[in-house]
């Protein structure tokens, strides 16, 4: 069995116990970050907002979370043939330091139009950098040629149950630092940080509700809802640009059976939710993380009932200071 099929379970990629093996593997490794609260946005929200901070987290994002998870998992024979992904942003610096934790060499392909910021923070973490022209297939033909040419471990972002589980350490923090939460609301590209985040909450409290929240710009999470069938994303647009991948087979499966509803938002919407959070709460906030403080600010979220105390997933906080959106 491939070594990253070894870690489904049951009915889903990952269950409640694997989360929380993931959390006691990261431990050494990982932060818990804080949850804040903002009188301000609860006034725009209507209801009692906790905030969980995942750009205080290493690699400034959510992502280090599953790759250290993937990474400090393999065993050592798989572990000493190196780790490959392709990635142009959170997830290649996370497996990148996930990688240098475990002193093994961390193979990332990266579009060469990538920002430099980007690139940089790759190599400073200790990735080795490979150029790519800028399409999926360019990537997926270096990866497929690395893996061949150096036995490297394929460790993808969103696709992979010991990533999975390892975003799900999320829901255990979460729901120990805000005790009695009515709701969470999750931003959600890919889909590995919700169904991972969905898995552990609905295991841990049955009754809780969990929304996604999503660009309209890459709606294909609320498509596929409405259609009750995994549907591909095309020609993705938007400013979140942690959000424009598609589900896979694993993401879907426990999105479709333990996500309530997901809450879609405009662009500018994304931005003003960014805004808020800068002057507000005085942190940096990424497009992608702002997405769920617009979910929760919208008109379709105010008009559910029976949601007193909600938490919100910021989930990263990436951004280019020099190109802020409203500037």
């Amino acid at each position: 069995m491939p070594e990253h099929l070894s870690g489904q379970t049951g009915r889903y990629a990952a269950d409640l116990p694997a989360v929380q093996e993931a959390a006691t593997r990261i431990q050494p490794f990982a932060r818990v970050t804080p949850v804040l609260t903002c009188g301000h946005l609860n006034q725009l929200a209507g209801r009692q907002l906790y905030f969980k901070c995942e750009m205080f987290q290493r690699v400034g994002a959510f992502k280090f979370r599953g790759a250290c998870n993937a990474v400090m998992k393999l065993n050592d024979d798989v572990a000493a043939r190196g780790v490959v992904t392709h990635s142009s942003g959170n997830h290649g610096q996370a497996l990148a330091l996930a990688a240098k934790l475990r002193g093994i060499n961390a193979h990332i392909i990266m579009p060469r139009t990538a920002p430099r910021v980007k690139k940089d923070a790759v190599a400073g973490y200790g990735g080795t950098v490979h150029f790519c022209e800028p399409t999926l297939k360019a990537r997926q033909t270096m990866t497929s040629e690395i893996v061949v040419s150096t036995g490297a471990e394929l460790i993808p972002p969103y696709d992979h149950p010991d990533i999975i589980a390892g975003q799900g350490t999320i829901a255990l923090e979460f729901l120990e630092q805000a005790t009695s939460l009515d709701a969470l609301v999750v931003p959600v590209g890919g889909g590995g940080m919700l169904s991972g985040i969905a898995i552990a909450a609905k295991a841990l409290n049955p009754s809780i509700r969990i929304f996604a929240a999503e660009p309209k710009g890459a709606d294909d999470v609320a498509r596929s809802m409405a259609s009750g069938q995994l549907v591909e994303q095309h020609d993705a647009k938007t400013i979140a640009d942690g959000l424009l991948t598609n589900l896979c087979d694993a993401t879907w499966a426990i999105i479709r059976d333990h996500v309530e509803a997901v809450v879609t938002v405009s662009e500018q919407q994304i931005v003003d939710s960014m805004r808020l959070v800068f002057g507000r709460m005085k942190v940096v906030v990424e497009p992608s993380g702002a997405v769920a403080l617009a979910a929760v600010t919208s008109d379709d979220f105010r008009g559910m009932s029976g949601m007193d105390r909600v938490g919100v997933v910021l989930s990263g906080g990436n951004v280019d200071l020099d190109r802020l959106p409203w500037t």
